[in-house]
């Protein structure tokens, strides 16, 4: 049933008009006794929704999938992907809907999209519905890596099902209103150059895809003298950006296959996620990367291999000759090391205090990480700890070292680099604004989203409360900026599908 939810919503279908093919038409399984757990108030004011009107019982239906709002044309988008490497020629929105896309306040478009609304054409034997607690656990890292100011898709909203999913257990199930710039991938360009052939010219639905993806992301590379390798450069670049911010904070995706890389440049599909407690190249968090393919320290080598299936299948557009298109989009595809390698030293000199430094500051970062992983040391405290070391107060940093003289001469060698980046309570100042007191620690997401579940939503609001102001320290939060205690143990997560 199509309705109207007061005047909230004003829908446009880009996706559906301009790209035929990588769709399907289809509507969310009804949910028996839909509520409200949790709406994110800033991101529908920021869309120009009501929330009061998101709130009734009308609106409450609208984010569940009961009923659909006018001008919505929901559609189950279709796409490839290598999955831990091995490539799925069709996968696509399982257990998800496009409703349509929304511009905001801004003028920006935006996709409006629910997960966990049932079984599509694409499901693959999958049930379709998603439990409450990853799907709260999708808003609560959004909105922590929003708060961070790291690209990334948003949470609108979780609306519990009234019915239960199967998984180990029987648990809640629930539907997640998710706002992204847009849901492409890299595994959308897959799925459609495959649909082609070039030899026979068969490249048009690939040439209005790129020519969409373009227009919503990257406008400039239309004027270009190649826009398909410009655009190539441009996913490669934001790419390479996005992934440099994930490493500067301990951020662990667990999941990097292609169909989970998106043009846009946000970080999308929070499913076995976490951040760093101690600092360790190779850890892994998710329960299915038995192999360590996404641990920490691969996911840059990681998205420079995603990138490459997107070339690949960008070749067909960007030169008729193949050998062209090839040397063309290698030679792009080379430059991703160099690029991810500014973005993170810049990152780096901005959490050491060292961006007023003149001279060559990269062996203090070439030699911590070394330093760190001996140790042991947990990486958010570490790197805030620094700034009162600045200050002239080392027990902070030194308390967080099994063996403090172990980084006695790079603190040497730090502090003199410090004596020529500016006056010291300014640059422990710029420090404290990039270096976080407070992330998404492992114990509280698992303690608020069990808490959740169990209908208790107080601990996740608690939490989300503490993670939108990431940098500002505030009194009685200490338990928020503590590592895991050891009874924590060996911590996995899950997708929960």
């Amino acid at each position: 049933m199509t309705v109207a939810v007061g005047t909230s919503f004003t829908f446009d279908n880009t996706y559906v008009r301009e790209l035929e093919g990588l769709y399907q038409p289809w509507t969310a399984a009804p949910a028996p006794a839909p509520r409200l757990v949790a709406l994110n108030e800033e991101l529908a004011a920021e869309l120009g929704l009501d929330a009061g009107a998101l709130r009734s019982p009308e609106g409450v239906d609208v984010l569940v999938g009961n009923t659909v709002p006018g001008g919505a044309q929901p559609v189950a988008q279709v796409y490839s992907g290598h999955q831990f490497g091995n490539y799925s020629p069709r996968l696509g929105d399982g257990r998800a809907l496009l409703l349509g896309e929304l511009h905001d306040r801004s003028g920006n478009r935006r996709d409006l999209h629910l997960k966990g609304s049932g079984r599509t054409p694409f499901a693959r034997g999958g049930d379709g519905k998603a439990p409450l607690g990853p799907m709260l656990r999708e808003y609560v890292i959004g909105e922590a890596m929003h708060a961070l100011g790291i690209p990334t898709t948003r949470a609108l909203a979780v609306v519990a099902t009234g019915e239960d999913v199967a998984r180990d257990r029987l648990l809640p199930g629930a539907v997640l209103s998710r706002v992204a710039s847009s849901h492409l991938r890299v595994g959308t360009f897959q799925y459609t150059a495959a649909l082609g052939d070039p030899a026979q010219d068969d490249t048009a639905l690939l040439r209005r895809l790129a020519d969409h993806a373009i227009a919503r992301h990257h406008p400039d590379a239309a004027a270009a003298a190649n826009p398909y390798l410009t655009l190539f450069e441009r996913v490669l670049d934001t790419q390479a950006s996005l992934v440099a911010r994930w490493m500067l904070v301990g951020f662990v995706h667990g999941v990097m296959n292609t169909d989970n890389m998106t043009i846009s440049g946000e970080t999308i599909d929070y499913g076995p996620c976490a951040f760093l407690d101690v600092y360790d190249p190779a850890t892994v968090f998710s329960s299915i990367d038995e192999a360590g393919r996404y641990a920490f320290g691969n996911q840059p080598r990681v998205a420079q291999w995603n990138l490459a299936r997107l070339a690949e299948a960008l070749l067909p557009l960007i030169d008729t000759d193949q050998d062209a298109a090839v040397a063309a989009a290698t030679e792009v595809l080379t430059s991703f090391q160099e690029r991810y390698d500014r973005y993170w030293r810049d990152g780096m000199r901005a959490k050491l205090g060292l961006t007023g430094a003149p001279g060559r500051t990269d062996p203090l970062i070439d030699d911590l990480p070394a330093l760190l992983a001996a140790q042991r040391v947990d990486f958010t405290a570490f790197h805030r700890s620094l700034s009162s070391a600045v200050r002239g107060d080392d027990a902070p940093m030194r308390s967080l070292l099994t063996d403090p003289s172990a980084l006695d001469e790079w603190t040497s060698r730090w502090k003199a680099a410090l004596a020529t980046a500016g006056e010291p309570g300014a640059v422990a100042d710029a420090m404290d604004r990039v270096n976080p007191v407070y992330i998404p620690r492992n114990q509280h997401v698992e303690e608020a989203l069990t808490a959740a579940t169990a209908g208790d939503t107080a601990p996740f609001e608690r939490l989300l409360d503490v993670l939108a102001h990431p940098f500002d320290e505030r009194p009685g939060l200490e338990a928020y900026a503590a590592p895991a205690p050891p009874e924590f143990g060996s911590y996995t997560t899950f997708c929960g599908t």
